[in-house]
C-alpha cells in the first residue's frame, strides 16, 4: 500500500517549480490555472521571489499547493496513483484535489484567503510558534497550562515523537519555551512564521474560513484521506470539509495519522511537494516504512 503524503507551509523557497514547468507540460498547465484563478502571477513568486514576499502566509499557502498539485499531476500522468493520501496542515488542501473532492481552483483560491485570514485573525508580533524537542507530549501539554498564566499556548504541531511545536500569545510561547528547557527539553527554537497556526488565537479565521467552504463544492473522495484533526479516515465531501474548517485552531495531529496510516497496510510514503520535512517526520515515526521524496524534476524521474 502507497500514500501520498503532501507538505504545509516551512516548505518554500524561492526558485520552487521552475523546473517542473521548463520539464512538464501538465506542470505548466497547473501553474498557468493557478496564475489566472489569482489574478496575480503566483508563478512568478514562486520563481523568482523576493524571499519576502513568498514568506508571507497568503502567499506561501497557495505557492505551495499549486507546486504539490503540479508534482502529483505529473505523477497521475505518468500512471502513478496512491490507495491513501494525507496532508500536513495546508498540505490536507493539496491531498483533497489529489482525491478528487476538491477542484484545485476552489483551493488554490480558498488557501489564499485562509492564509489572509489567519494573519488577520492576531496582529503581527501578538502570537508565537516554537520548536520544542526532546519532551514527551503529556509533559509538553502541562507545561503549557502552567505557563498560559491566562493567555494561549498549546501544542499545535504533533509532528514525530519528541518533537512537537507550540503556539499562542508571544509572553505564553516564551513562558512554555523557558519552563520546557529548565525541565529537559533537548532543544527550544522559536520559528520565524507570522501567525500563531493551529491553537485558539485562530478561532477568528476559522469562522470566516467555515464560510468560505460553504460555498464551494467537496466531492466524495476517489482515494481515502487521513486527516489532520481527527487522525481518521475520511471519505465523503462533507467530512473533508467539516476537518479544513476545524483544523485551523487545532493541533496537527501528524503523529497519528502516520501511524493510523500503517494500520491500513501502508508501507510506501510519497512526500509529493516542495522540500523533506514530511520525509523526515515519517522516518521518524514508521522506521520500516519506505519514504521518498518527489519534489524536483530528478526525484520525478527516479520514482517514474
Amino acid at each position: 500500500m502507497r500514500a501520498f503524503v503532501f507538505p504545509g507551509q516551512g516548505s518554500q523557497y524561492s526558485g520552487m517549480g521552475k523546473d517542473l514547468v521548463e520539464a512538464f507540460p501538465e506542470a505548466r498547465d497547473v501553474f498557468a490555472e493557478a496564475d489566472d484563478t489569482l489574478t496575480f502571477p503566483i508563478s512568478r513568486l514562486c520563481f523568482e521571489g523576493p524571499e519576502e514576499q513568498l514568506m508571507l502566509t497568503e502567499h506561501t499557502q497557495p505557492a505551495i499547493l499549486t507546486v504539490s498539485t503540479a508534482l502529483f499531476r505529473v505523477l497521475q500522468a505518468r500512471g502513478h496513483a496512491p490507495d491513501y493520501v494525507a496532508g500536513h496542515s495546508l498540505g490536507e488542501y493539496s491531498a483533497l484535489v489529489a482525491a478528487g473532492s476538491l477542484g484545485f481552483a476552489d483551493a488554490v483560491r480558498t488557501v489564499r484567503q485562509r492564509g489572509r485570514f489567519m494573519q488577520e485573525a492576531v496582529p503581527l508580533g501578538t502570537g508565537a510558534m516554537a520548536a520544542v524537542i526532546g519532551l514527551d507530549l503529556e509533559h509538553l501539554k502541562l507545561i503549557c497550562v502552567e505557563a498560559a498564566q491566562g493567555q494561549v499556548v498549546s501544542p499545535a504541531n504533533l509532528n514525530a515523537p519528541g518533537q512537537f511545536v507550540i503556539a499562542g500569545h508571544t509572553e505564553a510561547v516564551q513562558r512554555a519555551s523557558s519552563v520546557a528547557l529548565e525541565r529537559g527539553a533537548r532543544k527550544v527554537v522559536p520559528l520565524p512564521v507570522s501567525a500563531p497556526f493551529h491553537c485558539l488565537l485562530m478561532k477568528p479565521a476559522e469562522e470566516r474560513l467555515a464560510a468560505e467552504l460553504s460555498r464551494i463544492q467537496f466531492c466524495d473522495l476517489k482515494v481515502p484521506l487521513v486527516n489532520n484533526v481527527d487522525a481518521h479516515l475520511v471519505r465523503t465531501g462533507d467530512q473533508a470539509r467539516d476537518g479544513l474548517i476545524r483544523q485551523v485552531s487545532s493541533a496537527v495531529r501528524w503523529v497519528e495519522d502516520v501511524e493510523h496510516l500503517i494500520r491500513l497496510g501502508v508501507t510506501h510514503f510519497v512526500e509529493v511537494g516542495p522540500g523533506k520535512v514530511l520525509s523526515g517526520l515519517v522516518r521518524r515515526i514508521a522506521r520500516d516504512a519506505v519514504v521518498t521524496q518527489v519534489g524536483t524534476v530528478k526525484e520525478v524521474e527516479a520514482y517514474v
